[in-house]
């Protein structure tokens, strides 16, 4: 039986792989979160763990003896990042060094969760995985570096980066953009969206699906496991509004220069699939109908 080690598994993306590769009589499923269980289940076993403390890290190499490490832990909030720069790199990097080198010692393929914002946005055409990166945010530097640790250690990875992931959410978890458009909308008020940063918004059980199809796959590298719309944020808010038959007119789409931000975004860091699709047969949900999956 496969031992599956998940780390952040009180996130969004982590609950989800827990929950799905849980449900698989083949898999042995070991959750780790700084924090308690959230969700306790009998199909999956559960060991709290802090990944910044190496001999936390070692003690539960040892206990678990994983297979397969999925690390969907990280400091994502880009704002954040910013203004606690030591803290996002202990997390986004020298955790991911300490996992990454754990695996090679336990012999464990890591897979491990990245992000659009490696990149710039100075294109219009979707990033390739063989597109050099150039972060602009501390947090893009952060993921990038964890990236470059997880290549330079381990002989078994794969690194999948992923975009605006959305999906239901369980209580206690942050949500997400689209479920904080429609929370707004149902109560009736007004939520202003960027409309000229192009992403290509990811279905959580697509990445669920993705990288279980990467545990099993023989090569080593980058993968972009997201969406295949490419869209704006806003074009993002009106889809639900849509689609939930709500007001769409409280939607107030503005420039990234009026929102004012005080972290700058890539203005388009849409990814292409297409490695994905020819390598792991990676099919992810169209746009619409991963909103109509989020909220039935």
């Amino acid at each position: 039986m496969k031992k599956i080690l998940v780390i952040g598994a009180n996130g969004f993306t982590g609950r989800r792989l827990l929950n799905d590769l849980s449900a698989n009589k083949a898999y042995n499923v070991i959750g780790c979160s700084l924090n308690e269980d959230i969700d306790p289940n009998p199909q999956h076993r559960f060991i709290r763990t802090d990944i910044r403390d190496a001999i936390s890290v070692t003690a539960l190499f040892e206990e678990v003896r994983p297979h397969v490490v999925i690390n969907t832990a990280a400091l994502s909030v880009p704002d954040y990042c910013e203004t606690h720069k030591e803290e996002a790199h202990v997390v986004n990097v020298t955790a991911v060094e300490q996992l990454a080198r754990a695996c090679e010692q336990y012999n464990s393929r890591f897979i491990h969760l990245s992000t659009d914002f490696v990149f710039d946005g100075q294109t219009d055409k979707l990033y390739v995985e063989t597109d050099l990166p150039h972060p602009i945010n501390f947090y893009g530097v952060t993921k990038l570096e964890g990236e470059q640790r997880v290549a330079a250690i381990c002989r078994n990875y794969a690194i999948a980066r992923v975009v605006v992931v959305y999906g239901k959410a369980l209580p206690g978890q942050h949500g997400n953009i689209l479920q904080l458009v429609a929370n707004k909308l149902r109560a009736g008020e007004s939520i202003r969206v960027v409309s000229d940063q192009w992403r290509t918004p990811t279905f959580v059980g697509d990445v669920a699906r993705g990288i279980e199809q990467l545990m099993f796959h023989p090569g080593n590298g980058v993968y972009h496991l997201c969406g295949s719309d490419c869209v704006t944020i806003a074009d993002m808010a009106y889809r639900v509004a849509d689609l939930l038959q709500l007001d769409r007119s409280l939607i107030q789409p503005i420039t990234t220069e009026e929102m004012q931000e005080s972290t700058p975004r890539p203005r388009f860091s849409g990814l292409s699939i297409a490695k994905a699709q020819q390598e792991i047969n990676y099919k992810p949900h169209t746009l619409d109908k991963g909103i109509k999956e989020m909220f039935s």
